[in-house]
């Protein structure tokens, strides 16, 4: 396997947007947004040209730790909303991981619903650990496939989706990858030399 179970992973996928109060059953504080897009490939390193590749399957959240997701803000700071009391749901459909949450309990939610309303927060993150066997690597098309997630710890609100910052650890394999690739490439370059040189 290529990555490092066990590893606490981020992801920033989609955009979050604070729902208009309507009527006086709808919370003052509440908003909606896509955390995860599943079956969808994500460019997470490119290195001399080519480009490696994460999917998340669509099966990957069956049997994964939901117990009590967090709602934040950069994946850090005060919690603003969560699956435990009840002001977080999550609804985990076809198309991906969709998030409703209501940020009225804190000051920190109101102020992070006032910037999402403002435009100046519109992307989610979410942060997760693969299981042991759950990840697949094609390296035809140099794609890991995410195909069982251990334990999804949060759903965050942030200001910039940052690869750079928080797919180290996806780097770091993805060399190893790019390691392997370069060292097969050698090997039938030699092949080929070898054969070659029957011949003179």
């Amino acid at each position: 396997m290529p990555f490092k179970s066990g590893e606490r992973e981020y992801r920033v996928f989609s955009s979050v947007a604070a729902i208009p109060s309507s009527d006086e059953n709808t919370p003052a504080y509440q908003v909606k947004g896509r955390a995860v897009v599943f079956d969808s490939p994500t460019c997470l390193a490119e290195f001399e040209g080519v480009k490696y590749f994460e999917i998340i399957d669509r099966n990957a959240f069956i049997g994964c730790d939901t117990s009590d997701v967090i709602m934040n803000y950069n994946h850090g700071g005060k919690v603003v909303a969560r699956l435990r009391n009840h002001t977080l749901k999550l609804d985990f459909n076809s198309e991906g991981v969709d998030v409703i949450a209501d940020l009225s309990g804190t000051d920190e939610g109101r102020k992070l619903w006032e910037e999402i309303r403002g435009g100046y927060i519109d992307k989610m993150s979410f942060a997760f650990t693969v299981a042991d066997d759950g990840e697949e690597y094609d390296a035809e098309t140099h794609t890991r496939r995410v195909t069982k997630i251990r334990k999804l710890y949060d759903v965050s609100a942030v200001d910039m989706p940052a690869y750079e910052q928080t797919s180290i650890s996806a780097r770091k394999s993805f060399e190893t990858e790019r390691q392997k690739d370069f060292e097969k490439l050698e090997q039938e370059r030699r092949r080929k030399v070898a054969i070659a040189m029957t011949y003179i």
